[in-house]
């Protein structure tokens, strides 16, 4: 049975099977993160990019890890034996046979500078050529430790490795980037024809060119025009230097398109996150995952921000947010955290040194300070005194606290939930509400003070 291919006719095979030694780590290499991101991420959002509607991933060491975070954007294929490039693709031919020709891109996991419009003009090369197979080349100033282009005329002979080369193909700068776009047809007859015919008894993917090439078929390269695309990454530090250069082309589109990073040396924005013109990025935030930050906001200095929308003219200083939503004009920080689940309307104020988790709060609440709110429904124009905060939790379960629309929490007041506080009303400084509160009432919950007098002159006790 034929499989469905995208509207392109371009299926897509990722080789991500090693354990990736030099990483010297229990976590499979290509889910190492980058930005926030694990690395293999980068290459599949690149095929997407490119129109590849169809992925394939060969998975070897911690497969089911990397099954798990790629979920369905791939179809997983699992090499149990690592045998070399070529037997990683002869693991993916069975499911390539099944589709009736086009394009069959082959790239590596541990690629993630490669960019979607590289890919894209790749398989263009080929079709405009006509070629069974183009391969993806950068010229390098130092080549050392690439497998070298070797052409006749304009068309690709063989790929040898550095250490098969002799001195003539050392002189060659024209390297190999690990990246192919194969006619589907003649890939599946030239991997047929791989043998482990070398001293470490590996199939190796240089070799199908190699064979494409005996059989008078035309193989073509399409050189990469930044050679930093082809970076692949085999230990931490080439990891690091891989993240630096994807922050700064990442910060370069955002400022480009209108927002102010004052110190881009010292600041991180994943490559998911949307940011709105006239927003300023003060020293040290750190913004990750499919965050949403609207127009004319200040984030920072030192905040971190994860998974969030945060509306238009909004002010984050020095928090923490994670999985939250803050409306238009909020006020946030500084030193607050708030947790998933947390949902505030315009105007918000959550200041200094407030924790919040699951909390709604609507328009023109304020929790200026010291407070610690969870699982709580805020109404608007609530004021939360300093030092307030729900009990929300017996050692067993969560319980929620509603807070109306107007009232006014007095300072050090604990709302043991479950527990309502009207519309209007107040609750008197250092009360312990454990009963709720009718709208425009006053909750005292306290004892009554005592004076002992002459206390300090008193009888020491022996």
């Amino acid at each position: 049975m034929m499989a469905n291919t995208d509207r392109n006719g371009t299926v897509a095979v990722i080789l991500a099977a090693g354990k990736g030694t030099r990483m010297k780590s229990d976590l499979p290499k290509v889910l190492h993160p980058l930005l926030g991101e694990p690395m293999i991420t980068y290459v599949v959002r690149a095929l997407e990019q490119a129109g590849v509607g169809d992925i394939l991933a060969v998975l070897g060491h911690g497969g089911s890890q990397v099954e798990q975070v790629l979920q369905e954007r791939v179809r997983p294929v699992y090499q149990e034996e690592q045998l070399g490039t070529g037997h990683a693709l002869l693991m993916a031919l069975p499911q390539l046979l099944t589709y009736g020709g086009g394009d069959c891109l082959v790239v590596c996991g541990d690629t993630p500078l490669l960019a979607g419009e590289t890919l894209a003009e790749l398989r263009l090369r080929r079709s405009q050529a006509g070629a069974q197979a183009t391969v993806l080349t950068a010229v390098l100033d130092d080549p050392k430790g690439y497998g070298r282009i070797i052409k006749e005329e304009d068309r690709v002979t063989a790929i040898v490795e550095e250490k098969d080369a002799d001195e003539s193909q050392r002189q060659v700068r024209e390297v190999n980037a690990g990246a192919y776009c194969f006619d589907l047809n003649w890939l599946g007859k030239a991997l047929e024809q791989l043998t482990p015919a070398n001293a470490q008894g590996e199939y190796y993917l240089t070799d199908v060119i190699s064979y494409l090439a005996a059989q008078g078929q035309l193989v073509t390269s399409y050189q990469v025009a930044d050679p930093e695309e082809i970076w692949g990454i085999n230990d931490r530090l080439q990891l690091a230097k891989a993240q630096d250069r994807l922050r700064h082309r990442i910060l370069a589109g955002h400022m480009l398109a209108g927002v102010t990073v004052e110190e881009p040396g010292a600041t991180i924005v994943g490559p998911l996150v949307e940011i709105g013109r006239d927003t300023v990025l003060e020293t040290g935030c750190q913004i990750f995952g499919k965050t949403v930050i609207g127009e004319a906001c200040v984030i920072g200095p030192r905040s971190r921000i994860t998974d969030c929308r945060i509306g238009k003219g909004t002010a984050v200083n020095q928090s923490t947010m994670t999985e939250c939503v803050a409306g238009e004009k909020c006020q946030i920080g500084p030193y607050t955290y708030l947790r998933p689940g947390c949902l505030l309307a315009d105007k918000v104020k959550a200041g200094g040194f407030v924790e919040m988790k699951k909390v709604t709060a609507d328009t023109d609440a304020k929790i200026p300070h010291l407070s610690y709110m969870g699982d709580c429904t805020i109404g608007k124009k609530v004021n939360v005194g300093a030092g307030t905060i729900t009990c929300n939790y017996d050692g067993v379960n969560k319980f929620p606290t509603v807070i109306g629309e107007g009232a006014f929490i007095g300072s050090n007041t604990n709302l043991v939930a479950p527990v309502n506080v009207g519309p209007g009303a107040y609750t008197a400084a250092g009360s312990t509400i454990t009963e709720d509160v009718p709208a425009n009432s006053l909750g005292v919950a306290r004892g009554r003070q005592t004076n002992i007098l002459d206390w300090k002159n008193r009888p020491s006790k022996k």
